[in-house]
């Protein structure tokens, strides 16, 4: 049974159990996203009397924490008792890819060249994850939401706004990957 769980599962199956969240979701009157549970977090610790965009009801997005903490449990457990020492596999033209950027064909699903202490420690990793950081956290908010809830939520309620977010998102990882990324490493 172990065996079952640490394969890749088929993409049928992940996104049948997305669906069926999502229809879950739309038909309680609820949306998804993991960006939203940063403002509910300042809601909860009292940011509401500083700040009017903190200021609401944070106790209506309670299940959104329980999901947030599901996810880092569950990476947790994915980590931990469903993984193996097995290589990752990647196509020869990635791993052609990647070691021109100095990365080593890489063993895990992270690099250590990209998220080893080593490299989150030096000057440039810290100025990376920093600079990342706020870009994500501004597109967040400037966006009105993250890439999983106009991706997922979003779209399933066929939100136009949505559409041209996820299509933004795309440029903005093509642009990152083949002209930003080179230009770092």
């Amino acid at each position: 049974m172990r065996d079952f769980f640490i394969q890749t599962w088929p993409w049928w199956f992940s996104g049948t159990l997305i669906a069926g969240i999502m229809f879950f979701l739309l038909y309680f009157g609820q949306s998804f996203g993991f960006s939203s549970n940063l403002r509910t977090i300042c809601a909860a610790a009292g940011l509401g009397k500083k700040t009017k965009f903190f200021d609401f009801n944070w106790k209506t997005q309670t299940w959104n924490l329980v999901f947030l903490a599901g996810a880092v449990i569950g990476g947790f457990i994915a980590r931990q008792f469903l993984s193996t020492d097995t290589p990752v596999e990647i196509s020869p033209a990635t791993i052609r890819d990647l070691g021109k950027l100095g990365i080593a064909a890489p063993v895990s699903l992270q690099p250590e060249e990209l998220f080893g202490l080593d490299a989150i420690l030096s000057l440039k990793g810290f100025g990376v994850l920093a600079f990342g950081g706020l870009m994500v956290g501004f597109g967040s908010r400037y966006a009105g939401g993250c890439t999983s809830g106009h991706a997922i939520s979003g779209l399933s309620d066929l939100q136009v706004p949505s559409l041209i977010s996820v299509i933004g998102f795309f440029i903005g990882g093509l642009v990152m990957t083949f002209f930003i990324l080179p230009l770092i490493f």
